[in-house]
């Protein structure tokens, strides 16, 4: 195995553009939803609206200017080739920051971030709060390498993240996740221990505690409520996925409407839109994103994660520095004092007044904010 790393760069052929392009005119649509509203999944008319743009006005070689304005590496991690940007501050003394993504995130959920958690002077901030941002896609996502054998679940990733930071020289780092990216940076502060200073988590996974069910606060109410909403209307995808990714692949390898439908549909439902996903995420920057997932096929790879790690996460206990920042609009939360019971060091709580599951595209002041408050704890 190879530990060199190599530079990367995006060049996608025009010829899957124009399959894309194609298979967007030919799409074969069903029916229209019975209900006016979001309740069965995504309407006919905005799915058909959103395909329209993609096909005659959506610009792919603006995302992948984008892509390649920052310094892009691959090196291979146990058998896979592991994509990543490292985007270094122009400030020496800046902090090394881990930052993993989710499903169905990528890379592209930190773009407006990077320049001021990079350069915080430029986007006024203070010298002292700069990081170098090492954003690595995961295993099976965007121009990662796809796994051929089975093993690649979030306690993998976490090591294989340790050994990233490793061979690019970082003694010593922090790291920061939401959705499966909370997950991985959570094993990340418990396997890397001697390495990562502090974690910062925008969803918490902690459950709520036994002992506090006959004095809920109306936080834990409307958590365990939320919950409840999740399982009961909001988990189907995550069934399929943790049981047959590969069943469900060869429709949305196959079908851009049916992928973007798949990934659309979760921007409305864990974003702080007030009932349409535009309001929270801007229509490029969600099909930036659909395109991580249509231009390297990764509809079933992405998918695996699931089958992989659900039910086989090990709940251990963190005691390793952690913020935690909560966004209201978050699918899962916890109160501080069930989340104590897993992470023994919290040093940094926040409770926001906006901003979703995917807190770095939506609220991203917010969210660097949070993130320089947190970790200016342990410089």
């Amino acid at each position: 195995m190879s530990e060199d790393i190599r530079p990367f760069e995006v060049a996608i052929p025009e010829s899957q553009l124009e399959d894309l392009r194609r298979r967007l005119k030919d799409t074969r649509w069903p029916d229209a939803e019975t209900p006016d509203d979001w309740s069965q999944g995504i309407p006919l008319s905005y799915m058909q609206e959103i395909c329209a743009y993609w096909a005659n006005d959506y610009d792919w070689r603006r995302c992948e200017d984008l892509l390649n304005g920052w310094d892009q590496f691959q090196t291979e991690i146990d058998d896979v080739d592991i994509h990543f940007l490292h985007v270094k501050s122009p400030h020496p003394d800046a902090m090394p920051l881990l930052i993993t993504h989710g499903w169905p995130g990528s890379v592209l959920e930190f773009r407006h971030v990077i320049g001021p958690l990079t350069d915080p002077t430029a986007h006024g901030g203070k010298a002292e709060d700069a990081f170098h941002v090492i954003a690595p896609s995961l295993p099976g996502y965007g121009f990662s390498g796809k796994p051929t054998a089975p093993g690649w679940s979030v306690n993998t990733i976490a090591g294989a993240w340790g050994k990233l930071m490793a061979r690019l020289g970082y003694d010593e780092y922090v790291a920061q996740g939401g959705d499966w990216g909370s997950i991985i940076t959570r094993q990340v502060g418990v396997q890397d221990e001697a390495h990562c200073k502090c974690i910062h988590l925008n969803m918490i996974s902690a459950r709520p505690d036994p002992d506090t069910m006959d004095d809920l606060t109306e936080f834990e109410e409307k958590a365990i409520a939320a919950a409840k909403y999740y399982v009961d209307w909001d988990s189907g995808y995550s069934k399929q996925q943790s049981t047959r990714p590969q069943t469900l692949g060869y429709g949305l390898a196959d079908s851009p409407s049916g992928q973007a439908a798949w990934i659309l549909e979760k921007f409305w439902a864990w974003t702080d839109c007030d009932g349409h996903p535009e309001n929270a995420l801007a229509r490029d920057d969600m099909l930036d994103n659909v395109m991580l997932y249509w231009l390297p096929g990764t509809a079933a790879s992405s998918a695996r994660l699931y089958w992989e790690s659900f039910g086989k996460m090990r709940p251990d206990v963190v005691k390793t520095p952690v913020g935690c920042s909560l966004f209201p609009k978050e699918i899962f939360s916890a109160s501080r004092r069930w989340a104590e019971k897993s992470f023994h060091n919290i040093i940094h709580w926040n409770e926001l007044e906006k901003g979703g599951h995917f807190a770095a595209a939506e609220q991203p002041e917010i969210f660097v904010e949070e993130l320089r408050t947190c970790f200016r704890a342990v410089r």
